[in-house]
């Protein structure tokens, strides 16, 4: 019987040490040349919106979302959502060349019955980058999950950043968001795409 136990728990350690293994590598990238936006993120693309509100709620899976500004980017916007389930590559890449504009995070709020409007909401945390020699920004959005609420940053505002740096990661089964302005990117991919962090095209500057 003790050996069956021990043969039980070191099973379980060892799926425990290849799922730890498989969530924390860091392939190499070929990132794409010329003037295009790469994805920000191993995924599943979950959708893409097409908004001119200036503040926009974004679903997070089944349960949660955030709410985000769009209207710092441009007045219209594409906000490009990819999932990334535990089997993916979590670090997460720069879309673009240029410069860190800001850096902003926001804490989640968990089941407040007093106010329905907060209630799920996801942390995250909201990376602009700025390429002026091509005259476009860009927002990424970070989003954590409710069980595993683990956002790395390691970019800081008025840093330099290279298309398909390394710019953060996600803990376990998260998402994130690209916002582009409308009238200076051609979208490259659509809903249901598979795409890989900074060597899938999301879409090419006008």
């Amino acid at each position: 019987m003790l050996v069956i136990i021990f043969a039980f728990i070191l099973f379980i350690m060892l799926l425990m040490i290849v799922f730890l293994l498989n969530f924390y590598r860091d392939p190499k990238r070929a990132i794409p040349e010329g003037n295009n936006i790469v994805s920000p993120a191993d995924g599943t693309i979950i959708s893409i919106i097409d908004t001119s509100d200036g503040e926009i709620k974004i679903n997070k899976g089944l349960f949660g979302k955030i709410r985000t500004f769009t209207k710092d980017i441009a007045d219209e916007c594409y906000a490009v959502s990819i999932f990334m389930s535990p089997l993916d590559v979590h670090i997460n890449r720069a879309p673009i060349d240029g410069v860190v504009k800001s850096v902003r995070r926001e804490k989640g709020h968990f089941y407040k019955a007093y106010d329905l409007e907060k209630s799920f909401e996801n942390e995250k945390n909201e990376i602009v980058i700025e390429d002026k020699k091509n005259k476009i920004k860009v927002k990424v959005i970070q989003i954590a999950g409710f069980l595993a609420r683990r956002i790395m940053c390691c970019v800081k505002p008025e840093e330099k950043v290279n298309k398909g740096g390394k710019i953060g990661r996600i803990a376990l089964g998260s998402q994130a968001t690209l916002i582009m302005p409308k009238n200076k990117v051609k979208l490259a991919v659509k809903k249901g795409d598979k795409v890989k962090a900074g060597s899938s095209i999301i879409g090419y500057v006008k």
